[in-house]
């Protein structure tokens, strides 16, 4: 089916279910899962604002990701030379005005979860929300759009790192506890390196459609430096955590090191879109795992 031509409900469904990226959805799970076990390792637990707080963080991410499909293909960036996985506007899957249907009932459906969070929480969720929400939306979007002009990387360390993982034990405790801070470093980092490894594939066509991310402007070895300072930044911020809280179960994620070095080596290796592709969905597989332990870490931590 095409956009333009006939199709039942069942293939509409299945190309919104590939506009919405499934592959990418752990960077939004894992620092509410990160979130919530800091504030349980800190004594506080709510089971609702908790499962509220993951609803909305994959809302989001899904409405970002509608936007990231049709204004890219607006602005020029995904042609037929781009080597990522399929975009379903520049495939004509959807039409623009289908993804952008989608990109506004996503946020929606975002709106009223945060509307519960904010009944349970307070006006700080109402903050969290707007911005995370004008973020995605810009991410793309815009006469500046972030990853157009080189914050891509800053705004997901941002909203899927210290706003993601704080915003979650602040709706789960009330507060946010110290372990909350620290731990959404390297949730951050790890998140970050997804979209490296992103735009360590793209470099190319980035450049070519004026995207000016890091790897774009310096250079394919400039992104791949940037992925190795991620990592390590992430492999440094567990123990440290464990040394600040006095707990050696925060060195739990440690033991993602090896899938960590391993996706360096592919994409460093690696300059296939198939390759590459493979190590993207990897990078989310990474964080999802390291998130899981950390998470596992801190409730070991809280409990000791």
């Amino acid at each position: 089916m095409t956009a333009r031509g006939a199709g039942g409900i069942g293939p509409l469904l299945r190309a919104y279910a590939l506009a919405a990226r499934p592959k990418t959805l752990p960077a939004a799970v894992a620092p509410v899962l990160v979130g919530a076990a800091a504030a349980r390792a800190a004594g506080t637990w709510r089971t609702g604002p908790a499962l509220a707080a993951a609803a909305g963080a994959l809302l989001i991410q899904i409405g970002t990701n509608f936007a990231n499909d049709v204004y890219d293909y607006e602005k020029g960036a995904d042609t037929a030379e781009r080597r990522g996985p399929l975009r379903v506007t520049q495939a004509g899957l959807l039409s623009p005005r289908q993804v952008r249907a989608g990109m506004v009932a996503a946020f929606g459906a975002a709106v009223a979860v945060g509307i519960y969070l904010a009944a349970v929480a307070g006006w700080p969720v109402v903050a969290i929300g707007v911005a995370s929400i004008a973020a995605g939306i810009a991410y793309t979007a815009g006469p500046m759009p972030l990853a157009y002009v080189g914050l891509g990387e800053p705004f997901v360390f941002l909203f899927f790192g210290l706003v993601a993982v704080c915003g979650t034990s602040f709706v789960v405790a009330g507060r946010v506890p110290g372990l909350a801070w620290g731990a959404a470093v390297p949730v951050g980092a790890l998140a970050t390196a997804i979209l490296v490894v992103n735009n360590v594939r793209d470099h190319d066509t980035d450049r070519k459609a004026g995207k000016r991310t890091f790897a774009a402007r310096f250079g394919r070895r400039a992104g791949l430096a940037e992925l190795a300072g991620l990592l390590v930044l992430a492999y440094l911020a567990s123990p440290a955590l464990a040394a600040a809280a006095r707990s050696p179960a925060l060195v739990l994620p440690a033991l993602t090191l090896p899938s960590a070095v391993r996706l360096y080596r592919t994409v460093a290796r690696h300059e296939d879109g198939p390759t590459l592709n493979r190590a993207l969905a990897g990078s989310a597989r990474l964080l999802l795992l390291y998130a899981i332990l950390l998470a596992a870490g801190l409730l070991a931590a809280g409990s000791g």
